[in-house]
């Protein structure tokens, strides 16, 4: 997790929004995926009241705009068909007139973000009244809410432990970016070789062995949200990292191709590109000034 070192504020109050276009066209905004349509050039009020209605019920996400442990929150909700609002970072701070999003390195200053983390770490995720932390918390209640988390007990065990084994191969991919330069190559190995022989003969094994589409109980759950994100981040790094897993190969086409997730993968969705050097650098002036 990222510690948080800064002082943080109290959010700007709203202002009351000058005259704008008319109803009609904010109608249309009202159905908008981002909430700055309903405030930037000022709609009535009782739209003003469906932009609050929107900005309530999409879970909110609190991190940097970048992958991190967030990816997979974002994944799960992709999957789940829910669409979640990142406050501060990509709209104008509480329909405050900005001239664009808000810099990540000035979001930790003006948000109240810090006030709610219960260990001083980030992601937190605002849902259902609650303000979630630690990242596999909020992953399994957003499954659990979402039935992507098993019929059963003995489902939901499947699930948990294929999920954790998955995440300590992405934590690799998570932590590469912030390796020195030196090392990175030499983790790339590291990670194509525990992903050969470690983890996807495990998955090869199970889908080889039910001859299903799914990891566990033949529908969609957490666990097959987690490793097609993991796959696909390991394929950015080394393409050819499944040429010998037949099964996974088929598996990686069929997970693709759900429609929430289909949506998810195409251009201008909510997924994060792979992190670079202004990511790392801003990171760094975030979290350890």
């Amino acid at each position: 997790m990222l510690n948080i070192a800064v002082s943080i504020g109290e959010i700007l109050p709203e202002p009351r929004p000058p005259p704008g276009p008319p109803a009609a066209l904010w109608s249309r905004r009202a159905a908008d995926s981002s909430p700055s349509a309903l405030c930037s050039s000022g709609a009535p009020s009782g739209l003003q009241k469906a932009w609050k209605a929107i900005m309530t019920e999409r879970p909110k996400l609190h991190y940097p705009n970048a992958r991190g442990r967030m990816e997979s929150v974002r994944w799960v909700l992709a999957a789940a068909g829910v669409e979640a609002y990142l406050p501060l970072m990509h709209e104008p701070l509480q329909c405050r007139a900005v001239a664009g999003p808000l810099p990540m390195t000035d979001w930790w200053k003006v948000s109240d973000t810090g006030n709610h983390l219960l260990f001083q770490q980030v992601p937190m995720v605002e849902i259902d009244g609650m303000k979630l932390v630690q990242t596999r918390s909020i992953l399994h209640y957003i499954a659990e809410k979402h039935q992507l988390f098993g019929k059963d007990l003995k489902e939901r065990t499947l699930i948990d432990m294929y999920v954790e084994g998955t995440l300590d191969l992405l934590e690799l991919l998570i932590m590469h970016p912030f390796l020195k330069p030196d090392d990175q190559q030499r983790e790339v190995v590291n990670m194509a070789q525990k992903a050969i022989i470690r983890y996807f003969p495990v998955f090869e094994k199970i889908l080889r062995g039910h001859g299903q589409s799914f990891l566990v109980g033949n529908q969609l759950s957490l666990a097959d949200v987690i490793l097609l994100q993991t796959i696909l981040a390991l394929e950015e790094k080394i393409p050819n990292i499944l040429s010998a897993f037949p099964f996974l190969q088929e598996y990686t086409v069929k997970i693709s191709n759900i429609p929430t997730i289909k949506r998810f993968l195409e251009p201008g969705s909510k997924k994060k590109p792979p992190p670079d050097e202004i990511y790392v650098r801003t990171v760094y002036s975030i979290f350890m000034p």
